[in-house]
Parts: C-alpha cells; structure tokens; sequence
C-alpha cells in the first residue's frame, strides 16, 4: 500500500510509518514539527519506501498530490493537550479543525476511495461522570465552558465532519477515539503523564500529581494502538463509525506515580499540587477515562497484547540501555 500520515513524525505517526514499512508498504508523512521530531523518524529515513515532508497542512501546496496517490491515510496532525488548549485555544482549534476540513476536502476531489484513520480523543467525553464510557455515551461539555475544553470541542467538530463527508461523498471513514496512548519515544510533554513520571523517578526528582491522585486512567501501548487502527482501517463494517481505541486496564494516577517509584527503586518523594497551581487557573478534572472496547473487539477480533506492566518495563530496559541508571 501507499500510506500517507498527517504528523507523522509524532509519538503514535512515527510508530506507524515504521510499522507499514515493516510490512513493504510505502510510506509518506507530513509534519510541521510543531509537536513532532525528527528524532522520531530519524531510523526511517533512510528506508527506500520512506518519505517525508515538513510543512504546515493548512499551507502545504503537495497535500492534493499525496491524497490522490494513498491507499490509506492516517490523520494525527493535532495541536494537543490541555496545556496548549489554555494556552492558545485559538491556535488549537483553528489548526485542529481546517486541518481536518482541508484534509477531507482533498480526499473528496482526489477521485480515489482510500482507507481513512481520523484521530479523535477520550477527551470528547468531556465531563460524563460513568466509570468507563462506550461510543453512545453522551458528550457532556458545559455550556459556555471553560477553555480546558477547546480542544474537546475541536475534535468533536473534526468527528462530525469527517462522519458528514463519509455519508454524504461515501468516503471510507473511521473516527478512532484514542485513550492513553504510552509507549517508546513519548515525550513528556504535553501533558503525558507517564515519561514525566519515569523521568523524575530516574533522576531521583519529585513526582508531581495534579489534585489527589485518586483520578483513573486507561493506558494502552504505542504498538497495540497501532495494529488496532491498522484493522479498523481495513474493515469495511467499521467505516463511517466511531470506534474507541485503547485498553480498558484502570490505574489511579496516585497508584501509578507509585509503582513506577517502586519499580525504579527510586527514593523520589511524590507531591500532590491543586490543578489550579498547575494549570494557573480553575481547572475540571475528570474522574475516569476508561474506554468499554466492546465496539472494537466485534469489528477487529483485538485485544492488547500489553499491560501496562510489561509496557513499563519496557521503557524502563530502554532507558537503562541508554545509559540513565535505574537504581
């Protein structure tokens, strides 16, 4: 196949494109570098079937010629986080949704009928207060709501529209709703949780947890993300859905921040912040993000292959082998 990734060069694209290259398949990404690194693409270059572009897909003039040739296309370019949504909402979400639209718009005039990822998030739940929230569960996000939810708002607008285009122009569409995704080369940036966590632990620093700690969430491993999108993509019976993707295994942050302590053998201290110092300003959290897989298994047959545990383990064999000591 021809396999075009939006942000390619991100955490989840960059496991991707290596992924489809494994496999013979071709692969051209397309990032800004905004979020994504070259260092995450670095060992793909090289590869004969490997290409990429650094541009900004609201301004890139190849974005027509790259749609016109895909098999299948995986859109991840996102301005991501609850940070940046504070930040700059209005960057994040006139980014996330012209991106979406412009992408859309082109696969529609392109003539061809590719195998289409959009990558949504478990942040459109918003503020829905179940345990574990399933593909009809109702979007709660306050009316004239703070703007810890632009970016939830942003890609509930990228859903809807991409299920617009796939009903009315029979495009091949599949809406993934991604939770936690961790794994190999995940910064600790924007918001994620578990490499700041392995981070601090390592450098015998402070583990930093926002409110109690007593929140929980679902983490599901860069590789099994991967192969559950691959399968989505393919079958028909999940085209124009929303289909949530991740592992239903549940952790509270305070738990986590102590088992990765534990199993560093760290003697860094744990501190609990409000997230309003950390945020700097009032802040909604919410209590659960466990997703019911239910959807996903009937499609796709899958079920992850690792816990997070072994996931954990994983990345702490990395860091040793790079030469940071796990004490």
């Amino acid at each position: 196949m021809q396999v075009f990734i939006t942000g390619g060069a991100g955490f989840i694209g960059s496991h991707l494109a290596a992924y489809h290259l494994d496999r013979g398949d071709r692969v051209y990404v397309v990032d800004n570098l905004s979020t994504g690194s070259l260092a995450n693409i670095e060992a793909l270059r090289a590869h004969p079937g490997f290409r990429f572009a650094e541009a900004d897909m609201l301004h890139w003039g190849g974005l027509g010629e790259a749609v016109a040739s895909a098999d299948r296309i995986y859109h991840l370019a996102a301005v991501t986080g609850v940070t940046k949504a504070l930040e700059d909402p209005v960057a994040l979400m006139t980014a996330n949704m012209n991106g979406t639209e412009k992408l859309l718009r082109a696969i529609h005039h392109g003539g061809r009928h590719p195998e289409v990822i959009i990558a949504s998030t478990s942040e459109v739940y918003g503020a829905n207060a179940r345990a574990s929230f399933a593909e009809t569960d109702a979007i709660v996000l306050p009316s004239a709501g703070p703007l810890r939810w632009a970016s939830a708002a942003a890609r509930l607008a990228d859903e809807f529209l991409a299920l617009s285009y796939a009903r009315k122009h029979g495009l091949h569409i599949v809406v993934a709703r991604l939770f936690h995704t961790i794994g190999p080369n995940q910064a600790g940036r924007h918001d994620m949780v578990v490499p700041r966590f392995i981070h601090a632990a390592l450098h015998n620093l402070p583990l930093t947890v926002y409110g109690e700690g007593t929140q929980t969430r679902s983490f599901c491993d860069v590789r099994d993300t991967v192969v559950a999108l691959d399968r989505l993509a393919a079958t028909p019976e999940a085209w124009g859905e929303v289909i949530n993707v991740g592992n239903d295994q549940e952790i509270a942050i305070r738990n986590l921040a102590e088992l990765i302590v534990q199993r560093t053998h760290s003697p860094s201290p744990i501190h609990f912040i409000s997230c309003q110092e950390a945020y700097g300003e009032e802040f909604e959290d919410v209590a659960h993000r466990r997703p019911e897989l239910n959807k996903l298994r009937a499609l796709t047959g899958f079920t992850p292959e690792w816990t997070l545990i072994d996931t954990l383990e994983d990345l702490l064999e990395r860091k040793t082998a790079n030469g940071l000591h796990v004490v």
